[in-house]
């Protein structure tokens, strides 16, 4: 299939060589001199997820989305080609944006394990982040009274859910089936699951899994927590929280971790929503967004 063949995605994705041999699919739409939005997925998805946000934001506002290496339409390195951990993810997004010459202001809009890569990344750039986006999404540790759901655990220290991942997509599948409250349409459902057609197709989505880090001695912990830890500094600065509550990775216990961190954030929580707000509730979000970045210009 082809970028054009995915529904509501009629975007033209750019490839960028990200490290020799490896390329990086992304979408650079709207004006050049816009004010720029990154959007940043997690897993096990990939920019089709913010395909309604670039719809409704790409023709004042400059949206560059990109593909995790091993997500989406990027390339699908094995092991002995790529480091699959939040560093690379985080070292990828940085030699994209200063490929593309990106070294101003921009809000950050963040989905699932894409919070921590884009707050990884704004440690080091963190007068850059002038406006925040976020749905259901984590920048710090676990937090200490949720567990990790026994999904996530048997993906990260189990053979058999490695197995389950990479021999049957069981990731993608079930975050296509169980991410929402409305059901996907079919066409929908393929565009999540399309990418991840195949074992070796699906190695990003089980690497995530297992870089999830719960204790210090995790490869992702410093970062992690570091991130976590600057995150009250962004209180200054306008923050959207959009937040599917029937999620059970991302729940009510990171919504209040934002919360405490960013109290000033307008936030619009759903009960009729799940992981993949931006499906269930795109119709509401994208010109709330829309309003609030209108409402909050970058000076």
């Amino acid at each position: 299939m082809t970028a054009h063949d995915y529904p509501d995605y009629p975007f033209t994705p750019k490839r960028l060589e990200v490290r020799p041999g490896l390329t990086m699919s992304y979408l650079d739409e709207g004006p050049r001199d816009g004010e720029i939005v990154l959007m940043l997925h997690g897993n096990p998805s990939w920019s089709f997820y913010w395909r309604h946000l670039v719809a409704g934001l790409s023709d004042r506002y400059r949206c560059i989305v990109p593909d995790h290496v091993g997500m989406g339409l990027s390339d699908k390195p094995q092991d002995a080609d790529y480091t699959y951990t939040l560093q690379s993810r985080v070292d990828d997004l940085a030699r994209l944006l200063d490929t593309l010459g990106i070294d101003g202001p921009l809000t950050l809009a963040v989905h699932d394990w894409g919070g921590m890569i884009g707050f990884g990344w704004a440690l080091s750039h963190e007068a850059q982040v002038r406006r925040m986006l976020i749905t259901n999404t984590a920048a710090f540790p676990l937090p200490a009274a949720k567990p990790l759901p026994w999904q996530l655990k048997l993906g990260r220290d189990m053979k058999l859910g490695a197995l389950l991942i990479r021999g049957f997509n069981a990731f993608a599948a079930g975050a296509a089936r169980d991410g929402v409250i409305r059901k996907m349409p079919a066409d929908v459902r393929r565009a999540y699951e399309a990418p991840y057609d195949s074992w070796a197709n699906r190695i990003s989505t089980l690497r995530f899994v297992q870089d999830i880090p719960l204790a210090e001695g995790d490869p992702a912990w410093m970062l992690v927590d570091a991130a976590g830890k600057r995150l009250p500094a962004y209180a200054d600065r306008p923050a959207f929280i959009g937040w599917g509550l029937r999620d059970f990775v991302f729940d009510h216990h990171f919504l209040e971790g934002f919360q405490r961190a960013l109290p000033g954030a307008e936030t619009h929580a759903f009960e009729d929503a799940g992981h993949y707000v931006m499906e269930d509730k795109h119709e509401v979000l994208v010109p709330a967004m829309r309003r609030f970045l209108d409402e909050h210009p970058i000076a």
